[in-house]
């Protein structure tokens, strides 16, 4: 009888101990990543987020999983690709750029949704204010408009003859329209033409050779759109082809092998750094609260080895004022 009592008071404590057990069953998070780009193209940037995650203890496949849809340069194909991850129930998207973003923001009611590369996010309609987003989106916004003017007089500068340039533009990204404004403004300014090449897809790059010497181009500026960071490496192909000196929006472009940059931190940074703010969000925190981070510091870069393979000679001023020569 005693050995009997003694079993039946230690019942309930057996089955108190086995509670932990089942607490520390680890959430599975479902992390969408809707991308205008490739994984070709773009699989280091996503490389950069998964590792920012993983440091901050997201393991994949046992706490996190990752909904991957990516466009492979079809921006058309965003909405489709967006509704599909809705159906997949993720906890969060994260939608890079504004394309991704506007097609992410008509489906997601208010799932949380982060970005990386919005220009101006306040006048796209997804933030009230960068201090205080006030609604389900948030991240971290570039200033390419306000770059945009200062790219052109940099390549005006490394090539002082320059009088025609052409401008890859993508008119269905409502940012590369607004980015070309800003280029135009500029070249009036600097007393340069400037002529669009729409790319809109892979197929465009085959085609803008003749429109590039159709147009009598002496340099290229390539805006930054999706599209063109999705096909970069077509474009740096076809500037080398050209032979004309080109400016580009990212370093991405530069280690590819594109000639010259002013741009602000790399893809890799934001994109890891916009792990931290999944996590928050994970924990609890709502990305009205969190404001949307700005880069204030940016950089030129200068590949001097695509500048001796295309027999380009840049100004020797402007080259001792870059703040990377790649050689």
């Amino acid at each position: 009888m005693k050995s009997r009592r003694t079993l039946l008071l230690c019942a309930p404590w057996l089955g108190l101990l086995a509670l932990p057990v089942i607490a520390q069953t680890p959430k599975l998070w479902r992390v969408g990543i809707l991308a205008s780009g490739s994984t070709a193209s773009s699989g280091h940037l996503y490389d950069a987020f998964a590792q920012g995650l993983l440091e901050l203890g997201y393991v994949d496949g046992r706490n996190i999983v990752f909904e991957r849809r990516f466009a492979n340069g079809d921006i058309s194909r965003l909405p489709a690709l967006a509704s599909e991850l809705m159906k997949a129930k993720v906890d969060v998207i994260f939608a890079p750029n504004t394309v991704a973003v506007q097609s992410a923001k008509q489906v997601a009611g208010t799932l949380p949704i982060i970005f990386v590369s919005v220009d101006d996010p306040v006048g796209s309609g997804f933030v009230e204010s960068l201090a205080h987003p006030g609604r389900n989106i948030t991240g971290f916004a570039t200033i390419q408009n306000e770059i945009s003017a200062k790219r052109l007089q940099i390549l005006k500068e490394a090539f002082p003859k320059t009088s025609r340039v052409a401008v890859f533009v993508t008119p269905s990204d409502s940012i590369s329209n607004v980015q070309l404004s800003e280029v135009r403004r500029g070249a009036k300014l600097l007393g340069l033409e400037v002529f669009p090449v729409e790319v809109q897809s892979r197929k465009d790059v085959a085609s803008a050779l003749a429109a590039l010497r159709n147009s009598r181009a002496q340099a290229i500026y390539s805006l930054e759109t999706s599209v063109n960071f999705a096909n970069r490496n077509l474009l740096i192909e076809l500037a080398a082809k050209a032979k004309l000196p080109t400016i580009f929006p990212t370093a991405d472009y530069v280690r590819s092998g594109g000639l010259m940059t002013y741009s602000g931190v790399s893809g890799e940074a934001l994109f890891k750094r916009a792990s931290y703010y999944v996590d928050k969000i994970l924990k609890g925190a709502k990305p009205a609260d969190l404001p949307v981070e700005q880069s204030s510091v940016f950089a030129l870069t200068i590949n001097m080895i695509t500048a001796k393979a295309q027999g380009l000679k840049i100004a020797e001023p402007l080259l001792l004022r870059a703040d990377r020569l790649i050689e």
